[in-house]
């Protein structure tokens, strides 16, 4: 980003924690930016890093341009309630919050006759930490250019931002990537236990499936090739590949990844009937 706004976190956990990092990174001013955070820890940690924060929301909210509520959906209606007072008819809100749809907030910033439109709903995963995250984002179709925008190079600053269509294609965002980096953790624990299981110890295993995934991960991103085609490039017939993946084949692999995938898109649209309007 050429320019950077004033930003207000609410909210000053991990995610909080990786967007400030990667905007500092960027040579944000350290006094762009105030964290709303109620534990008295996590904001000690802020503050002996130089910025200022409050306990609970205030009237310092009104000298932001954005805000960026990164709190648990259970408690997005009461936050953003108590945040709204300070408000401008310009602030742009962009909310984390997994299952938070774009009505909810939207009714929450204005009301059920006039939803509020500066919202961008997004969905970042926890690579964001090592600036190597990727975002989902979704807004209304009033949104403005300048702030989607805005929310792009905030987001890009721990990764890559990806606009999507609207709720649905964010909760899909969420089982995907969202959740995915669990996925990819369970799968490099089976790697090292079986690993283990053959032989290996434990350092070896994990250092042997560490370089293994990022090398994958690395040749498919510098690659054209389709992940079936580079995956087919490494079957022999008949080789020790092959027997692995039929295993896999064997038990379904494929489709126990999209049906677990299913159920998170699921669960993401149960958090929007729970907790939102």
């Amino acid at each position: 980003m050429t320019s950077f706004p004033s930003v207000a976190f609410i909210g000053g956990g991990n995610m909080a924690n990786a967007l400030v990092s990667g905007l500092l990174s960027q040579a944000c001013p350290i006094g762009n930016i105030r964290v709303i955070e109620v534990a008295d820890t996590l904001r000690s940690q802020w503050n002996a890093r130089g910025i200022s924060t409050s306990a609970e929301p205030d009237e310092s909210l009104r000298d932001h341009h954005v805000w960026i509520f990164a709190v648990k959906p259970q408690q997005m209606k009461e936050v953003v309630l108590q945040c709204k007072q300070w408000m401008s008819d310009d602030t742009l809100i962009i909310s984390i919050a997994a299952g938070i749809s774009i009505a909810s907030l939207a009714t929450w910033c204005g009301s059920l006759h006039a939803p509020y439109k500066n919202i961008v709903r997004c969905m970042p995963n926890t690579p964001a930490l090592v600036g190597a995250g990727v975002t989902g984002l979704a807004a209304p179709e009033a949104l403005s250019a300048d702030d989607r925008v805005i929310a792009t190079g905030l987001l890009s600053a721990v990764g890559q931002a990806v606009w999507v269509n609207d709720d649905a294609a964010i909760d899909a965002v969420t089982a995907l990537s969202g959740s995915g980096p669990a996925y990819v953790f369970l799968f490099l624990e089976a790697l090292v236990k079986g690993g283990e299981a053959l032989g290996l110890t434990a350092n070896q295993a994990k250092e042997l499936a560490l370089a293994t995934l990022a090398g994958s991960i690395k040749l498919a991103m510098a690659s054209p090739e389709s992940p079936a085609t580079l995956r087919e490039r490494v079957t022999s017939k008949g080789g020790t590949t092959a027997a692995a993946l039929a295993v896999f084949q064997a038990s379904h692999f494929i489709d126990i990844v999209s049906e677990a995938m299913r159920a998170a898109d699921q669960r993401a649209a149960e958090l929007s009937q729970e907790f939102g309007v």
